[in-house]
């Protein structure tokens, strides 16, 4: 950080934003996606990044219907079957949920240390079943 003097380093890291300015920025955000997803609707970069942004807004059934296009544009894509399992979670559908994981494993996701801390699985870690699966692949 040579050349930089103690005033213009602190001006340029990053201020913390207002719940209005956040706020703002995310209507930004889910306006500016819809646009391009009206344009092209396959675009996968810009499905998974608008997906995640419904399910953080709180959007779970509008999330699920990204993921399951996800996983219908990328149905061997292990991250769009657990990122829909995901959906379907917060959703408490956990029969969807299971099929989902299986599925996601079944493709080669193996981030179970993420998975153990996900807490958009929280309604499920609990359940029996979730335990047994994870024992079929955790090894």
């Amino acid at each position: 950080m040579a050349g930089l003097s103690k005033s213009s380093l602190s001006l340029s890291q990053k201020q913390p934003r207002t719940k209005k300015a956040e706020s703002e920025q995310t209507e930004f955000e889910i306006k500016f996606f819809s646009d391009v997803l009206e344009r092209y609707p396959d675009y996968v970069e810009v499905l998974r990044a608008f997906g995640n942004l419904l399910t953080k807004q709180g959007h779970y059934e509008e999330g699920l219907e990204v993921d399951r296009r996800l996983v219908r544009l990328r149905p061997h894509d292990a991250v769009a079957h657990y990122n829909l399992a995901c959906s379907y979670c917060l959703l408490r559908k956990h029969e969807q949920t299971l099929i989902e994981l299986r599925k996601a494993f079944e493709l080669g996701y193996v981030d179970f240390a993420y998975l153990r801390k996900d807490r958009d699985l929280e309604s499920i870690k609990n359940d029996r079943r979730f335990k047994k699966l994870l024992g079929e692949f955790v090894r």
